[in-house]
């Protein structure tokens, strides 16, 4: 393993302020980041890579390795769910089951920021239609974790319609504005994009530390419930994202040939949703367990693919 990525992993700040934040919990400090604030940075992060993936979607020609891209991306979207509900179906209940296996087919925004931002620490080239391929694989993960818990759920009450699901995949606040960012991006010219550089670009670290602070902190409030749990879903939130990472890692070597974009399509393999999965299960599966799956995807899944994950896959790109 390349253990200098390693070591530079831990001495990244982002990372840092992420462990600061779950230090703060643990010492029970009153260090909080303001709720408003939060939410201000979150869209902040999602706006400026949807409009910087739109501009260089913009310089992209369409060819075969970006359709190949859009398929890994879509495929492992919906065969992840697939496997991982039949695998914690008759441990954790379908219900559980199915919203977990949606929060690990879906991607995490914020993994995805931190791993460009390692790329770009790292000088690789990743390309902008990455950010297309992270938009869409929200809602076919969300989807199938829906018709696996329809299909396997026994009595189950009125169903949510598909048409309802979708939309509401698509809407989501974290989608749309990736979305919307991007397409945003894509139709902006090089000058007037390059009049909000300094707000786009410049700034773009500083947010993400700051976010990733209160990331620790929401992790380690939520980490004490979670071990009540027991060790099944620990194991499984650590052991699944690295299988699903490194195989994509591998594979992908077959289509593609950019280690940027082969690192990126990796971690979205390898990331769980916290963001746009819950707000679906709250709506189509309510006897799911957000201290569940939750923290699985945000205390355990996202702190371990920002520590070992992104160097590890990185590891297993440059093998294949």
């Amino acid at each position: 393993m390349e253990w200098n990525l390693l070591a530079d992993n831990f001495s990244n700040p982002s990372l840092l302020f992420f462990l600061l934040g779950l230090s703060a919990v643990q010492l029970k400090s009153d260090l909080e980041i303001p709720k408003q604030s939060s939410k201000f940075i979150t869209l902040y992060l999602l706006f400026s890579i949807g409009f910087k993936g739109g501009q260089e979607l913009a310089h992209s020609t369409l060819d075969s390795e970006i359709i190949w891209t859009l398929m890994l991306g879509m495929a492992s979207a919906i065969l992840i769910p697939l496997y991982c509900f039949f695998l914690i179906k008759r441990k954790l209940g379908v219900e559980n089951a199915g919203a977990i296996a949606a929060a690990y087919g879906s991607v995490s925004a914020v993994t995805f920021i931190t791993a460009v931002s390692f790329l770009e620490s790292q000088q690789i080239h990743f390309s902008g239609h990455m950010v297309a391929v992270m938009a869409s694989m929200e809602a076919p993960a969300i989807v199938m974790g829906m018709l696996l818990i329809s299909i396997y759920r026994k009595n189950a009450p009125k169903e949510v319609s598909m048409k309802q699901l979708v939309l509401h995949a698509f809407t989501n606040g974290s989608v749309l504005m990736i979305l919307g960012s991007l397409l945003i991006g894509l139709i902006t010219s090089d000058a007037q994009a390059e009049g909000i550089k300094p707000f786009t670009t410049d700034l773009f670290k500083g947010f993400l530390v700051i976010f990733l602070l209160d990331m620790g902190i929401t992790s380690g409030q939520k980490l004490k419930a979670f071990w009540s749990n027991g060790w099944f879903s620990v194991v499984f939130a650590i052991l699944i994202p690295l299988l699903n990472g490194s195989l994509m890692g591998a594979f992908s070597g077959s289509f593609i040939e950019g280690e940027g974009n082969r690192l990126l399509l990796a971690v979205l393999a390898s990331s769980a949703s916290y963001i746009a999965v819950p707000a679906a299960m709250r709506l189509a599966a309510p006897k799911a367990s957000p201290g569940l799956y939750i923290p699985m995807a945000l205390a355990i899944t996202f702190p371990m693919n920002i520590i070992i994950g992104i160097p590890w896959y990185l590891y297993v790109i440059h093998q294949f």
